[in-house]
Formats: C-alpha cells, structure tokens, sequence
C-alpha cells in the first residue's frame, strides 16, 4: 500500500469530509474528545464536504472540515501546517463566528449550541509538554467552568513520540495515523475500530483517481515550496540583517547602532530575501518530492511521467 500524507490539503479532507464516511470522523471526533455514555457522537453532518474542484487551486498550510452532531452541536477541525502571526486570533474568530452565526434575527439566545475547536498543528504551540491539550472559559481563582459553549483543543504532533508498538488508547491511534500514515506501506494489523480502519483504507493512494493524485502532488509541491521559500527567506534576511546591522553599529555606537541596523537590516534582508529564495526554494521542494518518491520505489521513468518533468533532470535530482 501507499498511504497519504494526511497533513496534504486533498488526503485531509478526502478523509474527513467524506459525506459518505461519517463513521471516519464521528470516530475521530469521540477519541480525541474523549466522550463516552450520553456524550458520545452517534451521527454527524458534515457541514462542508470534500469536493475537488475547491481544492485544486487552494489554500497552502490550513485545512478544515466543518461537522454537526445529532444534538446540533457544532465541530471545527482544522489541520495547521506553519506557526502563522495571529493564528491565535483566528481560531477565536472563527470558533466565535460558529457560535454567533447559529443565530437568525429574532432568535434566542438559547438557541445557541456548543462549538468545539479541534486544530491539529504540525508544530509546537505551547510550553505544555503534552500533545493534547484543552482549553476552556473559566473561574480563574475557583475553576468554576461557567461558560461553556466554546472549547478549544490542541493536537501538537511534533510532541506525539508514541510508537506503533505502544499506541494504547484510540486517540493515540488517530494522531499516530495522521502524522505517520505516510512512512507505512501496510496497514496496522491492531486496528479494531470501524472508523479508523476505513480512515487507513481512504489514505491508500492506490485506490485514488488519477485527478486526486494529480492533486494530491500538486498541493504538496505548492505546500513544500512555501515552507522551503519563507525558511530560506528567513534565514537570508538574518544574515544579510545581522551584516548590515554590524556596519551601521560601528557607525553610531554598537549599542544603538546594533538595536537599529538589525532592525533595518532585517527588513531589507527579508524583503530581498523573499525574492532570491523563491526560485531557488521551488527547486529544492521539487528535488525533495522527486527523492520521496524514488524512496517509495518509483522509476526516473515514472516520477517523469507523474511530475511531468524531463527525465535527465529526475536523474540530476537522484544523484548523490
């Protein structure tokens, strides 16, 4: 089997978004949520089902399935691959929005049904050692938990280290599943859940269309590109800021001078930056992605015909 990178704007909604898979996400949603008896989810609506067509130009880094439970409870579900400036922001508008949108004019107020916030990040987020953390409204002094519509959790997969071998709980099944999936070629012989078993199966790559494939690459290439061109930007612009900001130091005084050349020398440098690491960071993400392929055993021949890419420059890429 080749599985999918589930953190790829297409395999994560094509397995969580899937209308016709509910069983996928009510799974998912009652590990990692930990319900039980009366809490559990026995049917979801999924508020905004995979389809392709949106997806073939789309976002970089953020993905989202939306869902409804049977008691009109709402859930957000977003998959953030880049720590962003004001990501803390977002998650509260549009966990916020959910709540206050429930609304029509002329409603009551206590028409409003609970909204839970379930982002899984692929970097870390808090001080908190744990990858799965909680967060709700509450009493400061007391811990009374007054107001209790909005939750907010955190799935922090750089700090998930469990291996195969001990995954105990079914939540720690699902975030092995969505930060792993990718590096397995068999199917876990331990799952004994209905919703994560048929989750593995939709990851299978093998059993995709042509179109999704297509797709699938095509936003990890866009996906890779990115995270390659800001890294290298950033890392130019500190250079280049750090060398500016020295001589301009030396100038003025190495204390004032230091504090305001490394700031100029900074934006200078990203702004420049930006611009040199572009090309060269679609190249590097073009020779990673071309390399992750011939490690899953394809052909220069193949990974040409896959990518569309002249042979001679598939066997440039695979040369040590």
């Amino acid at each position: 089997m080749k599985f999918a990178d589930i953190k790829n704007d297409i395999a994560f909604r094509k397995i969580f978004g899937n209308k016709n898979h509910k069983v996928v996400i009510i799974s998912f949603l009652n590990a990692i949520l930990d319900f039980n008896g009366d809490r559990r989810i026995i049917d979801v609506s999924i508020l905004d089902p995979y389809q392709l067509p949106e997806l073939t130009g789309g976002k970089y880094s953020i993905v989202d399935v939306k869902a409804q439970d049977q008691r009109g409870h709402s859930y957000l579900i977003e998959m953030q691959m880049t720590d962003v400036k004001g990501f803390d922001k977002r998650v509260l508008f549009n966990a916020s929005k959910a709540y206050s949108g429930q609304l029509e004019r002329g409603q009551f107020y206590d028409k409003l049904k609970p909204v839970v916030f379930i982002g899984i990040l692929d970097f870390s987020l808090s001080k908190d050692p744990k990858y799965l953390s909680r967060h709700r409204v509450q009493n400061i002094e007391t811990g009374e938990h007054l107001l209790k519509d909005i939750e907010f959790n955190f799935i922090e997969l750089p700090k998930f280290n469990v291996e195969k071998d001990g995954l105990k709980t079914l939540a720690e099944k699902w975030i092995y599943f969505i930060k792993n999936a990718e590096n397995l070629d068999v199917l876990p012989d331990d799952i004994n859940d209905e919703g994560l078993k048929l989750a593995w199966e939709d990851a299978n790559m093998q059993t995709w269309n042509s179109k999704d494939v297509d797709s699938y690459i095509g936003v990890s290439f866009r996906e890779q590109e990115e995270i390659n061109r800001l890294k290298m930007a950033e890392e130019k612009a500190m250079e280049r800021g750090m060398e500016r900001g020295m001589e301009k130091g030396m100038e003025k005084g190495m204390e004032k001078g230091m504090e305001k050349g490394m700031q100029k020398g900074m934006e200078k440098g990203i702004e420049k930056g930006r611009e040199e690491g572009r090309e060269e960071g679609a190249e590097n993400a073009l020779k990673e992605i071309v390399i992750k392929q011939a490690s899953k055993g394809k052909t220069a021949e193949e990974i040409s015909g896959l990518l569309d890419i002249p042979i001679d420059k598939i066997k440039q890429f695979l040369l040590p």
